[in-house]
C-alpha cells in the first residue's frame, strides 16, 4: 500500500485524523520553554482514559531550550494537565507538562510550581482569573499581516471588532483557534479583534486558581499551532509596531468569594491598595519590554505610576462601572503585557493580597 502524502494544512491532515491506531494513542507533550513560548514532542501510548499522574514522565534536551546547560542536558516532562487533542481527534490528547532538573528541583522556567502553592495555601478564598490574551499576526516579513509591504494602513479606528474587508485581517485563524479551544476543553469566554489591524484577542476564564495557567498556556499553544497551518506567525510582543499604534496587553481580572459577594467593594479597594505598595514587583515580572507598551497613552497607565479607578482604561487598575454601582465583582489588572506569563501572574496577585508561603 502506497504511503499517503500529507499535505501540511487542516483539512487535508483532517482525513487521517480517525485512522485505526491499532490500539494506540498520540500524547503531544507540551511544555515553556525560556523563552516565553511552548514546545512539544510526541509519543505512543496505550490506548485508554489517562489523568496526569497516569501518564509516564519523559523528558527533552534543555540545552537546546536554553533550560538546562549541555554537559547536564536532561530536563524531565511532569504531566499536570490533560485535554483532548483537536489536531488528532479521538481518544488522543495534548498534555500539558511541568519542567523538572534531574535532581529533582523545578526547573528555573517552572513558574507554575511556586503559584500551586500559593493557590493551595489560599483556596478558600476562591480566587477567580479571567485573562485577556492580546496577540498580532505577522507575515514571513515580520509586518502585521495584511499591512501594505511600503508604508501602514490607514489610522486606528475602524479595525476594533471591526468587520468586513479591510478592517478583520485572518478570521480564519481567529475562528479555528476558537473552535480548538471548545474542542479542547479550554475555558475560552471569547474573541474580538483589536484595535491595531492584524491584532486580535482571545479571553479565558473565569479560572479557578492554578486553571488559570493551565488553560492560557494551552490556549497560547493551540493559537502557534494554528496559525503554522497557515503560514502565519503570531506575535506576543507588547509593541509589536512602533508609534501611533496600541501595543498589546494581557489585562487580568481577579476576583476573590468575598469580592463577589455583597459588599465586596471594601475588599477590592483593599486589595487594590496592597498591589499599590508592590507595583514594581509586579511589573518587574509583568513581561519583557513592557516600558514600551505602557506609556500613558494608547488606554494604558505610565510603567511608572501606580493609578486606578472606575471604567478608566488609562490607569493600572480598572474597576468595571458596573461593579461599581452593584458595590462587588471584580478589578482588572491592565498593567500586564501580552507576553507575560499567566503563572507568574496570577501568583504575584495571590502573594501581593494573601501573603506570601
Amino acid at each position: 500500500m502506497a504511503t499517503p502524502t500529507l499535505i501540511s494544512n487542516a483539512a487535508n491532515l483532517q482525513k487521517f485524523a480517525n485512522l485505526d491506531q491499532k490500539g494506540n494513542i498520540i500524547a503531544e507533550y507540551i511544555w515553556v520553554d525560556s523563552e516565553g513560548g511552548t514546545r512539544s514532542k510526541s509519543r505512543t501510548l496505550p490506548e485508554k482514559e489517562y489523568k496526569p499522574d497516569d501518564l509516564p514522565i519523559w523528558n527533552f534536551d534543555g540545552s537546546s531550550t536554553g533550560q538546562a546547560p549541555g554537559d547536564n542536558s536532561d530536563v524531565y516532562l511532569k504531566p499536570v494537565a490533560v485535554f483532548p487533542d483537536p489536531f488528532r481527534l479521538g481518544k488522543n490528547m495534548l498534555v500539558l507538562c511541568e519542567c523538572w532538573n534531574a535532581d529533582g528541583t523545578p526547573n528555573k522556567y517552572n513558574f507554575r510550581y511556586e503559584t500551586v502553592k500559593l493557590m493551595d495555601a489560599h483556596a478558600a478564598h476562591e480566587p477567580w482569573f479571567g485573562l485577556e490574551q492580546e496577540y498580532t499576526m505577522l507575515g514571513q516579513d515580520d509586518r502585521p499581516y495584511g499591512w501594505p509591504r511600503n508604508g501602514f494602513p490607514a489610522p486606528q479606528g475602524p479595525y476594533y471588532c471591526g468587520v468586513g474587508t479591510g478592517k478583520a485581517v485572518q478570521r480564519d485563524i481567529v475562528e479555528a483557534h476558537y473552535r480548538a479551544c471548545l474542542y479542547s476543553g479550554v475555558k475560552i469566554s471569547g474573541i474580538n479583534a483589536e484595535v491595531m489591524p492584524a491584532q486580535w484577542e482571545f479571553q479565558v476564564g473565569p479560572c479557578l486558581g492554578i486553571e488559570m495557567g493551565d488553560h492560557l498556556w494551552l490556549a497560547r499553544f493551540l493559537l502557534y499551532r494554528i496559525a503554522e497551518e497557515f503560514g502565519v506567525k503570531v506575535s506576543v510582543h507588547p509593541k509589536p509596531i512602533p508609534g501611533d499604534w496600541n501595543g498589546a496587553g494581557l489585562h487580568s481580572n481577579f476576583s476573590t468569594r468575598e469580592m463577589r459577594e455583597e459588599g465586596g467593594m471594601k475588599h477590592i479597594e483593599a486589595a487594590i491598595a496592597k498591589l499599590g505598595t508592590r507595583h514594581r514587583e509586579h511589573i518587574a515580572v509583568y513581561g519583557e519590554e513592557n516600558e514600551k507598551r505602557l506609556t500613558g497613552r494608547h488606554e494604558t497607565g505610565a510603567i511608572d505610576q501606580f493609578t486606578f479607578g472606575v471604567a478608566n482604561r488609562g490607569a493600572s487598575i480598572r474597576i468595571p462601572r458596573e461593579c461599581a454601582a452593584k458595590g462587588h465583582g471584580y478589578f482588572e489588572d491592565r498593567r500586564p503585557a501580552s507576553n507575560a506569563d499567566p503563572y507568574q501572574i496570577t501568583g504575584i496577585i495571590m502573594e501581593t493580597i494573601f501573603g506570601a508561603v
